[in-house]
C-alpha cells in the first residue's frame, strides 16, 4: 500500500465520510460532494451491474475525488422452497393491487456479479474498497492491495473484527445497530446485540489494532465527537444524507423521513430476508413477524412490489431504510450536512 495513499485516507481534512447506500441513494454527485468537503464518499456497488459501477467510477474519478467502492461479499442466507412459497403467497394480495405476479420459486443463486466486480476493481483500481455482508478471501484482499487499493471491512462485533484482521484488511468500518439499511452482521440469523457506537468502537479497538471508522446512528455533531473520542479515525454517515441535494433517494423515501406519521424505526428482514433498519410502516408491521430469513431470495421476491409501490408513492410498502437519527436529515447540500456534523471535532 503506497504510504501517501494511506495517509490521505486516514487523515482526511473532514473526519466525516459518506457511507455507501445500495440502490439509488449513493450517487457520484454525493461522493464528489463528500470529497470536495474534505472527506470521503463511497459508491455502492451492491445491486449494480459491473457496467453501471464502472460508469459511476469513471464519473467520480474524472473529478480527482478521493473515494471508495463498497461490494457485497456473497453470503447467502438459505430459505427452503416451501417457506419461500408460503411467504410469496402471503404477499400476493399486496402485489395484486399493482397487477403483479410475484416469483413463485426461489431464484437461482445470485452472487451480485461478485467475480466481475472484483475483476473491474483489480483492473481499474480505486483508492479504497470496502466489503460488507461477508469476509473476502485473504487472497482477494491481497490482490486488491497489490493493485493499489486500501481495503476496509465492515464489522459489527469485536469477534468479526478479529476475523476481518485475519483476512489482511487495512481498516475496519465498525457499524452499530442504529445504522439504517442492511446490517453488516456476519451472523444474520442472530439478533444484534444492543450497544451504543462509542462503546462498540472502544471494544473493537481493544481487540484489534487496526484503524477504525465509526458508523451507525450518527446524526449530530455530538454523535461524531463521541465516536472520535472513543478512538475512531472518522465517522461515516448515511441516513442524514438521504435528503441532501445530491442524494438519489426516491421522493417518497425523502418525504417519509419528515412525515410525522412515521414515528420509529425497526429492524426487519421482511423486505430482503436479511436484517435491516427501516421506518416502521404497513409492510414491516404486517409481514415482519412472519417473514423468513432468506437472502437474496426474499430481496428478489419483494423487489417488483417495492418498485411498483415506490412509483406509486405508496410508502406503506416501500423499504424506507433509515437509521435511528433519521429526523436529523435535512434538505440541503451534502457538504453542509457533513461539515455541520464535524463542528465539535
Amino acid at each position: 500500500m503506497p504510504g501517501d495513499l494511506t495517509i490521505l485516507i486516514l487523515s482526511t481534512g473532514l473526519p466525516v465520510w459518506a457511507a455507501p447506500m445500495a440502490g439509488s441513494a449513493s450517487t457520484p454527485a454525493l461522493v464528489k460532494a463528500a470529497a470536495r468537503a474534505g472527506g470521503l464518499g463511497f459508491l455502492a456497488g451492491g445491486y449494480k451491474t459491473p457496467a453501471d459501477l464502472a460508469a459511476q467510477i469513471a464519473q467520480v474519478r474524472a473529478s480527482s475525488a478521493l473515494f471508495g467502492v463498497n461490494l457485497f461479499v456473497p453470503h447467502p442466507v438459505p430459505v427452503t422452497p416451501d417457506t419461500y412459497r408460503a411467504y410469496a403467497h402471503a404477499l400476493q394480495p399486496e402485489a395484486d393491487r399493482y397487477h403483479l405476479a410475484l416469483p413463485a420459486e426461489p431464484p437461482a443463486e445470485d452472487d451480485d456479479a461478485w467475480t466481475d466486480k472484483l475483476d473491474l476493481l483489480l483492473h481499474d483500481p480505486v483508492p479504497l474498497v470496502s466489503f460488507t455482508f461477508g469476509l473476502p478471501h485473504p487472497d482477494t484482499v491481497r490482490a486488491l492491495q497489490n493493485a493499489g487499493s486500501f481495503v476496509a471491512q465492515t464489522v459489527t462485533t469485536p469477534s468479526e473484527a478479529l476475523a476481518a484482521a485475519e483476512t489482511g484488511a487495512d481498516l475496519l468500518i465498525v457499524q452499530a445497530p442504529g445504522a439504517g439499511g442492511h446490517s453488516a452482521t456476519l451472523t444474520p440469523d442472530r439478533p444484534l446485540a444492543p450497544i451504543n457506537l462509542p462503546d462498540l468502537v472502544s471494544d473493537v479497538r481493544h481487540t484489534v489494532p487496526l484503524p477504525v471508522i465509526a458508523a451507525g446512528g450518527i446524526a449530530t455533531p455530538t454523535d461524531t465527537a463521541a465516536a472520535l473520542r472513543a478512538g475512531a479515525r472518522a465517522a461515516m454517515v448515511g441516513t442524514v444524507l438521504l435528503r441532501t441535494h445530491e442524494s438519489g433517494a426516491s421522493t417518497p423515501h425523502k418525504t417519509a423521513l419528515t412525515d410525522p406519521a412515521f414515528t420509529d424505526t425497526t429492524m426487519t428482514h421482511a423486505f430482503t430476508g436479511r436484517p435491516a433498519r427501516a421506518l416502521r410502516n404497513h409492510f414491516t408491521d404486517t409481514y415482519g413477524p412472519h417473514a423468513p430469513l432468506g437472502y437474496p431470495a426474499l430481496h428478489h421476491l419483494t423487489a417488483p412490489l417495492r418498485k411498483a409501490a415506490a412509483s406509486a408513492g405508496d410508502t406503506g410498502l416501500i423499504h424506507l431504510w433509515a437509521g435511528t437519527g433519521y429526523r436529523h436529515a435535512r434538505e440541503e447540500p451534502a457538504a453542509h450536512t457533513l461539515t455541520r456534523l464535524a463542528a465539535q471535532t
